[in-house]
C-alpha cells in the first residue's frame, strides 16, 4: 500500500529513477515502497542498495539495472504509443494504489481516463462453454450500460468474451507479460482494438514473456483495480479462483455464476457461492448488491512501511532475527515479540534480507526464509 501521494506526473529523470529502482534485483513492489518510505526518493534508495544487500548477507554485488537499460525501455514504450506511470501519477488506479503489493510502475496504453472509472472484473475459464462466453459478453455489456468499466486478463474464453462485450463502454486488459506481448496470439485483433478503444496495462517491462509465475501477479492487479470480481465458469484449480482470493484479501465484493454440479468448469464457482460469493443469474442480482456510484470502503490497514529513522542493524539483532525465521511464514508482529527487540530494529534487518534476496514477503504481513538461505 502506498503511503504518500503527490498526484503529479514525474520528470523523465524522476521516472527513470523509479524504473531503475523497481527493475533492480530483489526489489519487488512491497520492498520498493518500503525503500521509498525510508529514503524518500528512489535515487537515494538506489544509492543505499549495495550496503543494504551486503548487510543482509549477499556475498556478491547486487544487480542494479543500468540507467541506459531503463532509458531504452522508456524510449521504446513511448514509440509504441504507451506510457509508464507511477503510483504518484493521477491516472494510476486509485484502488490499486491501496493494495499491499501495489506495483511501483505500470505501463499503459489507450484511453487513460478509463483508469479513473469504477471497474468490474469478469474472469473465468479459458476452455469456456458457448453459454459461459455468451453470459460473460452480455453481463459485460449490461454492466457497461450501468456505468462500469470492465477489467479482465485477455485470456481466451471468458476473458475475451468480457472484453468484447465491453469495448463500447470501456474495457481494461491486464497482461501477464510486457505490454508488447500478446497472449494468446489468437487475441491479437482484440488486443489491437483495446489498445485503441480501451486500456492495455502491464506491470512487466517490454519484452518480458508471459510465464506461469507472472499470471498470479497479473491476477492480483485485475482484482486490485476493480471494485468487484465476477467469476464465470472456473474449475477448482482455476486461476480465476486466485483472482477471487486476491479480491477477498483486498476487500472486494465477489460474485459467481452457478453451474451444473457435473460440469468441472462450474465447481470453482459453486464453491465460491458456498463460501459467501454473491450468486448471479441476471444483471439484477448484481444491481441489488452494488452500483458504480456507491462509495468505496477501503479497509483500514496498519502502517505497512514504518520509517526507520537513520537506523543501522546490529550484528546481535541480525543473529537473533535470523534464528527466529524459518521456511514457515511468521507475522512480523510475532517476530518482534519473539525477538523482544524494538520494531525498528526488526524492520531494518528484514529490509536488508529482502534486498539480499533471502526473505519472502507474503500476504497479511508475513515473512519466511527463501531456499537460498541454505547456501549462506
Amino acid at each position: 500500500m502506498v503511503t504518500t501521494l503527490h498526484n503529479r506526473p514525474h520528470s523523465d529523470e524522476e521516472l527513470l529513477d523509479w524504473l531503475q529502482l523497481s527493475r533492480s534485483e530483489n526489489v519487488g513492489p512491497i520492498t520498493f515502497h518500503r525503500l521509498l518510505n525510508q529514503y524518500k526518493t528512489p535515487r537515494k534508495a538506489l544509492a543505499a542498495l549495495p550496503e543494504l544487500a551486503a548487510r543482509g548477507g549477499l556475498k556478491r554485488p547486487l544487480k542494479i539495472i543500468s540507467r541506459s537499460n531503463v532509458e531504452k525501455e522508456l524510449t521504446e514504450t513511448r514509440k509504441q504509443g504507451a506510457e509508464i506511470i507511477t503510483t504518484e501519477n493521477p491516472f494510476y488506479p486509485s484502488l490499486l494504489r491501496h493494495i499491499e503489493s501495489a506495483p511501483a510502475v505500470i505501463t499503459v496504453k489507450g484511453r487513460l481516463d478509463l483508469l479513473t472509472k469504477p471497474l468490474f472484473a469478469i474472469v473465468g475459464a479459458r476452455n469456456a462453454s458457448a453459454m459461459g462466453k455468451k453470459m460473460a459478453h452480455q453481463l459485460a455489456e449490461l454492466l457497461g450500460q450501468l456505468g462500469w468499466g470492465i477489467s479482465s486478463g485477455l485470456a481466451r474464453g471468458i476473458d475475451g468474451a468480457a472484453h468484447q462485450g465491453s469495448l463500447k463502454n470501456g474495457t481494461i486488459a491486464v497482461l501477464a507479460g510486457g505490454l508488447d506481448q500478446v497472449y494468446p496470439q489468437e487475441n491479437q485483433a482484440l488486443y489491437d482494438r483495446i489498445g485503441e478503444e480501451g486500456v492495455l496495462l502491464a506491470e512487466s517491462a517490454l519484452g518480458v514473456q508471459p510465464q506461469a509465475t507472472l499470471f498470479p501477479r497479473r491476477n492480483r492487479i485485475i482484482s486490485g483495480i476493480s471494485r468487484c470480481v465476477l467469476v464465470v465458469e472456473a474449475a477448482l484449480k482455476s486461476g480465476s479462483l486466485i483472482t477471487a482470493r486476491y479480491a477477498l484479501e483486498q476487500g472486494r465484493d465477489v460474485f459467481a455464476i452457478p453451474g451444473h454440479p457435473m460440469d468441472p468448469r462450474a465447481r470453482g464457482c459453486n464453491q465460491l457461492i458456498k463460501t459467501g460469493a454473491v450468486l448471479v443469474e441476471t444483471i439484477e442480482d448484481i444491481e441489488q448488491e452494488i452500483t458504480p456510484s456507491r462509495p468505496v470502503n477501503l479497509r483500514e490497514e496498519k502502517e505497512l512501511f514504518p520509517t526507520l529513522e537513520e537506523r543501522v542493524s546490529t550484528e546481535s539483532a541480525r543473529s537473533l532475527i535470523k534464528e527466529n525465521l524459518s521456511y514457515v511464514p511468521i507475522s512480523v508482529d510475532e517476530l518482534i515479540r519473539e525477538c523482544q527487540l524494538q520494531a525498528a530494529d526488526v524492520w531494518i534487518v528484514l529490509l536488508e534480507m529482502e534486498i539480499a534476496g533471502y526473505l519472502d514477503r507474503l500476504p497479511g504481513g508475513r515473512v519466511s526464509l527463501k531456499e537460498e538461505w541454505k547456501n549462506l
